[in-house]
């Protein structure tokens, strides 16, 4: 069974995958024990994940019934009888449930093996191959993880997780192009990230040495100007000093210390 996580949450087989049509926190229910495959997500954490500090009292009851419909979805993608979803794929554990892993595709888990064997290329001096791995890895994401389950406090974590992690393979990625003489492509890139993460001072050091080798100095300077009216205003610090350093470098024209 494939599971699409990286985006708004979709299931299903053989290629078929579809949105998953169910109720909000039957989605909540899902995200938890697929972010925990092969682990038994206590009963406590999933009720607290649902309605926080405030259950109904009817919660342990409406949990069950949520993954009781977990079970029937999975039974409708997969095409098994309900009785071998409960005892093969969404399991009953001690004092909780478990999705078993080896039943499911997920592409959280292919995007981390991707950007494991992408970094490995580039430390033996593959370039190209690194690049088209990472490549890969990164077209994974369709939007952000989980879009579409309501979180409480474990699944808000495991998205701030999955995030860091596409904003270090993309970081990684940006670093193979400039040093490959790539600038444009690292240009190009990193231009619509640092739109996303307007504040990210890693990004955007990148993205300004990125213009600076690619020879559009003045555009440099002018995104680093944009960044600290930024985070003076937003957040009341000065940027840090490798981009003062950077921006040094370029009103030097010394490339070698960018």
């Amino acid at each position: 069974m494939q599971v699409k996580a990286l985006g708004a949450l979709h299931i299903g087989v053989e290629g078929a995958v579809e949105p998953v049509a169910v109720a909000p926190k039957i989605r909540t229910v899902l995200a938890m024990l697929l972010v925990h495959a092969d682990q038994v997500v206590p009963v406590r954490v999933l009720v607290r994940e649902l309605w926080q500090d405030n259950p109904p009292v009817t919660g342990l009851r409406t949990l069950q019934t949520y993954i009781l419909n977990c079970r029937k979805l999975l039974a409708r993608v997969t095409g098994r009888p309900a009785a071998q979803i409960s005892q093969e794929m969404l399991v009953t554990g001690s004092g909780g449930y478990s999705l078993k892993g080896d039943q499911i595709q997920l592409d959280w888990l292919e995007f981390q093996q991707l950007t494991k064997d992408g970094c490995k290329a580039l430390e033996e001096g593959k370039t190209i191959e690194g690049i088209r791995l990472l490549d890969e890895a990164l077209e994974l994401w369709r939007g952000d993880a989980l879009a579409d389950a309501p979180a409480g406090p474990v699944l808000d974590s495991k998205r701030r997780l999955f995030e860091e992690s596409r904003l270090d393979a993309i970081a990684i990625r940006a670093e193979a192009h400039i040093k490959a003489g790539l600038h444009q492509r690292a240009i190009t890139q990193l231009a619509a990230v640092t739109r996303e993460h307007a504040l990210h001072e890693g990004l955007h050091h990148q993205y300004v040495r990125a213009l600076a080798l690619g020879g559009r100095r003045a555009e440099a300077l002018g995104v680093l100007r944009g960044l600290r009216v930024r985070l003076v205003n937003e957040i009341g610090i000065e940027p840090g000093a490798p981009l003062r350093d950077l921006q040094l470098a370029i009103l030097n024209s010394d490339p070698g210390t960018m």
